[in-house]
């Protein structure tokens, strides 16, 4: 126990919460920046088993902030999840580290999830992190939710019967679907944001639900505010996961975005899940300074990255031209629609 002794200094782990921690089994969904900051710190911990499940493959873009990958991994285009395993495995050995390259689907998610004692979000849409919502209230596994973009950062941990869940929170929660890819995001939040996700996944896995923080936090490091929130009144009795007569809407495959390829063309249209807020006016907003080739009608935006060719419709449907692959369409509207 030589390796976590300074942990076991602190008195509310000690040595019975490090052998709770020994015993237990976190699933991060996400190994981007937020997920892979979480993982070494919850692998250096000790923690017994820790699930990765991550779809995506690691760039040149994400060595800025995500801390776990190395030049090497963007050169040969590693699947994050297999990346993040490799060297978690050096930095802790005696961690059980299992790594899945999917997407997180209501197909798969109750899979991932068994024998699961805290769930981290480190997922990039809110699709995904409502679909855990879901699982969580369902299952009585605690999550905590985790975003940054900018310099902005905020968590809130749902405790399944006692705090409201991210469906009672949803509208409340002022990101308005920027990501890193449309207005850009700087290290220091996102080890600030997993700080906060962390700190709170240890407390539940040694037991210390007395001192949960209980609120939304958020802050934003270059205008040096922060903010605690209580958002016990927002818990909702006719919210459909959380609520009196829950459905766990987000469990069914209706909610989910759909994707199909084009006959005969290389397109692939992504049509969104009924549930998704949408604001046109803000992503056009978003996307002009930095898209090539722009152009918008009454009717439609479309602009250009690379060789991707987006066409968006008001209602939230796109066509992403220049490309078969369902995986990568649905990776480029997230990154840019949100």
């Amino acid at each position: 126990m030589e390796r976590y002794s300074r942990q076991m200094l602190f008195t509310p782990i000690g040595e019975k919460g490090q052998d709770n921690i020994r015993k237990k089994h976190v699933l991060i969904v996400g190994a981007g920046a937020l997920g892979t900051a979480s993982a070494e710190m919850i692998a250096r911990a000790g923690i017994g088993t820790l699930t990765i499940v991550d779809r995506d493959y690691v760039e040149w873009s994400n060595l800025q902030r995500q801390q776990l990958y190395i030049e090497d991994d963007a050169i040969n285009r590693i699947p994050k999840a297999v990346a993040a395993k490799q060297h978690l495995e050096k930095i802790n050995s005696e961690v059980d580290v299992l790594s899945y390259v999917e997407d997180v689907t209501s197909a798969n998610i109750e899979e991932f999830a068994e024998g699961v004692d805290v769930i981290i979000d480190a997922t990039d849409n809110f699709e995904t992190r409502l679909l855990i919502n879901d699982l969580s209230i369902k299952n009585n596994i605690p999550w905590i939710y985790g975003g940054c973009v900018g310099s902005y950062g905020l968590s809130f941990t749902i405790i399944p019967s006692e705090t409201p869940c991210l469906h009672c929170l949803l509208k409340h929660i002022p990101f308005d679907g920027m990501t890193c890819d449309t207005v850009g995001v700087i290290s220091p939040i996102v080890s600030m944001v997993a700080s906060h996700q962390t700190a709170e996944a240890l407390k539940i896995l040694v037991g210390d639900m007395e001192n949960m923080r209980g609120k939304l936090v958020s802050f934003d490091l270059w205008k040096n505010q922060y903010s605690s929130i209580n958002m016990d009144r927002l818990k909702n009795e006719a919210c459909p996961t959380c609520g009196s007569d829950p459905v766990f809407p987000y469990l069914t495959a209706k909610m989910e975005t759909k994707a199909a390829v084009l006959c005969g063309r290389d397109t692939v249209q992504i049509r969104p899940s009924s549930g998704k807020q949408f604001s046109f006016e803000q992503i056009a907003e978003r996307i002009k300074p930095i898209a090539d080739a722009f152009l918008e009608n009454p009717f439609l935006m479309s602009f250009t990255f690379g060789e991707h060719r987006i066409v968006l419709f008001k209602d939230g449907r796109a066509l992403i031209h220049g490309t078969k692959d369902i995986s990568e369409a649905k990776k480029i509207y997230h990154r840019y629609i949100g």
